[in-house]
């Protein structure tokens, strides 16, 4: 009897053991279901933001005639470089992290590094280019219109688009930026982008290091130049207030009129100065968030390429790619966070392209643009307080 109620209680703890395994495995697989799919709508997301972003971008710049200026061609260009990213780049990623191996074959997989490494190193020498626009724009604002003419913009996009193909399409298909015992055990249904060390090195330089350090020292002389600027205008607002009221109280006690000598001309140069700063604001800004995304991937890649038995785990690496290709969709929400222009150009656009009541033309709001700025004429407020509200919103 006492044998049964002993088989009977191992029977009970078996079945408690199996029921506690079975729905530990249900938890778990219902985890990784709920997992899988919040992670494949963020990635989904990204990509969907990235297209529709900087579309938006490109379309804005070709509509509203304010925002064709030598500086946006940059920002078109860099534009068309994301949406490049997120059309080409992306969803081979996203198909790796869907189906959990690689299934389009050897071509392919040195097809999508080499447009990796390509597109990546072509965004970072837009920002570069934009760098040097601003450093022109500044800190040199004579030079800048004999520098910075249209026919130097293109040549230096052309240089940003053709100089990245040495360190992508020509390395990775020729072999030569791996190992040959890597080129001898690919297999079929993976696609490791594993380098040597000089490639690594090379590549790194010239997509990253080089050129964030450029872009570093450049911004620094900027704003360096852009506080001494803003001080000055300070300073000289200050003393025209100052001279104004002199020359009222003068001009009260004996009975004439007087000039002042704050001219229209000064006033166009300072709002040129104003939207020159702002635009290097928004592009220093652009220009941080995209060290932000991408360093931690260039760390990771130099330091895993140099070090053979330093290791990281695959969810590392996936966020770290990821982010990298979030900064191809971030850019837009910055030009319309931070730059008025690009704000009212979006706000136009959207309107346009989903208002079925609408019915206004590619240059809208450039006429209201103009609109404003007659109405604003016929009430001319006096040259000093406008001036001070000027500096007030720098």
């Amino acid at each position: 009897m006492d044998r049964i109620n002993v088989t009977n209680l191992t029977a009970n703890e078996t079945g408690d053991n199996w029921n506690a395994t079975t729905s530990k495995a249900t938890t778990d697989e219902w985890t990784h279901s709920i997992m899988f799919k919040f992670r494949t709508c963020i990635l989904l997301l990204i990509v969907v933001m990235a297209v529709l972003g900087n579309l938006l971008v490109i379309v804005s710049v070709m509509r509203h005639r304010k925002l064709r200026v030598i500086t946006n061609y940059f920002v078109v260009s860099l534009a068309f470089a994301d949406i490049l990213v997120a059309m080409v780049v992306m969803p081979f990623n996203f198909s790796v992290q869907f189906n959990q191996r690689w299934v389009f074959g050897q071509t392919i997989c040195d097809l999508w590094n080499s447009s990796d490494v390509y597109f990546t190193s072509t965004s970072i020498l837009h920002l570069c280019c934009i760098s040097v626009d601003r450093y022109y724009a500044i800190v040199k604002p004579l030079k800048y219109p004999i520098k910075m003419t249209k026919k130097m913009a293109f040549v230096m996009l052309a240089a940003t688009w053709l100089s990245p193909i040495t360190i992508s399409y020509v390395p990775i298909f020729m072999g030569w930026y791996t190992t040959a015992d890597h080129l001898q055990h690919r297999t079929v249904d993976e696609c490791e982008f594993k380098v040597n060390k000089p490639y690594a090195v090379i590549s790194s330089s010239i997509s990253f290091w080089i050129p964030c350090t450029i872009m570093i020292f450049t911004y620094l002389a900027i704003f360096k130049e852009a506080n001494r600027q803003e001080k000055a205008l300070h300073a000289r607002a200050g003393n025209a207030m100052l001279m104004h009221r002199h020359s009222r109280e003068v001009g009260d006690k004996n009975g004439a009129l007087h000039i002042n000598a704050n001219t229209p001309t000064k006033d166009r140069n300072i709002l040129k100065m104003k939207r020159e700063h702002k635009a290097a604001r928004t592009l220093g800004i652009i220009m941080g968030a995209f060290i932000l995304c991408w360093l931690p991937f260039f760390l990771f890649y130099v330091s895993t390429s140099l070090c053979v038995t330093c290791k990281c785990p695959d969810v590392v690496t996936v966020i770290m790619f990821w982010t990298g290709y979030f900064n191809s969709a971030l850019n837009p929400i910055i030009y319309a966070y931070f730059n008025r222009d690009f704000r009212n150009a979006f706000k136009n656009t959207l309107a346009c392209a989903f208002c079925s009541f609408c019915r206004r033309s590619a240059s809208d709001l450039d006429a209201m643009e103009r609109l404003d700025r007659r109405g604003s004429g016929q009430l001319r407020v006096p040259v000093p307080s406008r001036r001070a509200s000027d500096l007030a919103s720098l």
